[in-house]
């Protein structure tokens, strides 16, 4: 092992797993051996029957969906808006001194700390939960997509522009195409925060969501339904985050060259 060296995908696959099946068996240690009491920590073989009562019983698949449907309505949102922003503050310095200090501003302010004035304008529907996230994702991906944008390789720009290139042809030519890929790389990072923000919109003023699971568990004691729905959670955001990459080498064949 030398640093910076690179590992083999089979080699990454068994070393990823290795880290989970320590992770469980010190857990299991841990509560089954008495070490932490259940009522605090429950062991794994109570989480997996809580989490199939859960499935079976209690409609916690309903759950799921909705609180996906939260995320990626809220994401897909500030995506819509996020992105055309921060391609124009990185392509046009004029527009990035205008929108930058409030953006830089923005983004440092919690998106927890707007949950009680959403719910005042606009209740505890499924509009603030979207609302919560948008706020959550919005002023990171404009600042970051106009950064990379903004960090275009010049050369590429000064060609296009002596093959006779207009303003429209070089951000549609050249800009997008050169950014497309790690702007893709942005939003599949965002879209990672905006799962911890749905679960902050769902703790407060909700009948449904993972987050509502947990916070009733919560009040019963019941850590085993907890810990369910926070690996469930980690479980759907993997899978997006597989999904995320897949899509963006199909989409972005070039970026591997």
């Amino acid at each position: 092992m030398r640093p910076l060296q690179p590992v083999g995908r089979s080699a990454r696959l068994v070393l990823g797993l290795s880290f989970f099946v320590l992770f469980v068996l010190a857990w299991a240690v841990a509560t089954l051996g008495g070490f932490v009491p259940r009522t605090f920590l429950a062991d794994p073989v109570t989480m997996v029957q809580d989490g199939w009562l859960l499935l079976t019983r209690f409609g916690f698949l309903s759950d799921i969906g909705v609180t996906v449907w939260r995320v990626v309505g809220g994401f897909v949102l500030a995506a819509l808006v996020a992105v055309p922003l921060g391609v124009l503050m990185g392509a046009y310095k004029p527009v990035e001194a205008f929108f930058e200090p409030f953006v830089s501003f923005a983004r440092y302010l919690p998106a927890s700390a707007f949950v009680p004035l959403l719910i005042l304008w606009a209740g505890i529907g499924e509009t603030q939960k979207l609302l919560v996230i948008f706020i959550g994702s919005v002023f990171q991906i404009i600042l970051m997509v106009a950064v990379t944008v903004g960090n275009t390789r010049r050369d590429l720009v000064e060609a296009a522009y002596t093959l006779g290139a207009r303003d429209s042809g070089i951000i549609r030519r050249v800009l997008i195409p050169a950014t497309a890929p790690d702007i893709a790389e942005i939003l599949r990072l965002v879209l990672g925060w905006a799962w911890t923000y749905v679960i902050v919109a769902e703790l407060i003023g909700s009948s449904s969501g993972i987050g509502h699971m947990i916070i009733e568990s919560q009040a019963l004691l019941a850590t085993g339904q907890i810990i369910f729905g926070i690996i469930v959670i980690g479980l759907i955001g993997l899978v997006s985050d597989f999904l995320f990459k897949a899509a963006n080498r199909l989409l972005f064949p070039w970026k591997l060259a």
